[in-house]
């Protein structure tokens, strides 16, 4: 691809919105981070990954937060609330995630990544959606658990979430329009979902100015 796009994509658990964005990653033949985003952040910072991973998309508890993670800092930091505290980890998240975005094209899944990027005119912003029952089978079938517990784990999953995006953003997680644009799945499939997304893609870039410099 030869004009930076940046593609953020928040979405519903079991709604196929990893999915999606790793076949849309796939097809524009550019890079995706998920999980891989608390590695890198870990990395950067100095810190532990296991603390990316407890922290990882929910909201803040406040300061005491840290004393209760039970992990070690790898000696980089005095292990302080201060340093270790969910806003702090966001911090370095964010940081991350604005590099990756200096760096090149990319998908990014979740992680307020369309807040965070808010002011970058390469960035597109992307949530999406499902069917209760769509979204249920597909946790039952990638987690191994009755209905009554998939429903349950993605009550659970998407209020974590959006007490997490709407904590770090003050913006309302889910809102179509908090973002360019929103997308229930089961419209149209997986596939034609992606493909879907992806001519929506070319033609903003086809409508943007050229850079110059």
């Amino acid at each position: 691809m030869d004009n930076k796009i940046i593609l953020t994509i928040g979405r519903q658990f079991g709604s196929g919105g990893r999915e999606v964005g790793q076949k849309l990653a796939k097809e524009l033949g550019i890079g995706y981070y998920d999980k891989e985003l608390m590695a890198l952040a870990a990395k950067e910072s100095g810190l532990s990954e296991e603390f990316f991973e407890k922290a990882d998309e929910k909201a803040s508890s406040g300061l005491a937060y840290a004393f209760t993670m039970g992990y070690s800092y790898m000696g980089l930091f005095p292990p302080y609330a201060d340093v270790l505290s969910n806003d702090r980890l966001f911090l370095y998240q964010s940081d991350t995630i604005r590099n990756l975005a200096e760096k090149g094209s990319c998908v990014i899944v979740g992680r307020c990544a369309d807040y965070i990027l808010r002011d970058n005119p390469d960035c597109l912003s992307f949530f999406i959606h499902n069917n209760k029952e769509n979204r249920i089978q597909r946790i039952i079938e990638s987690q191994n658990l009755t209905v009554e517990q998939a429903e349950e784990l993605m009550l659970k999953t998407d209020k974590s979430r959006a007490a997490y995006y709407n904590y770090y953003t003050n913006k309302e997680w889910g809102v179509a329009s908090t973002y360019n644009f929103s997308i229930d799945v089961s419209v149209l499939g997986i596939d034609e979902t992606v493909a879907f997304m992806k001519n929506f893609v070319e033609r903003k870039m086809d409508k943007r100015p050229p850079h110059f410099g």
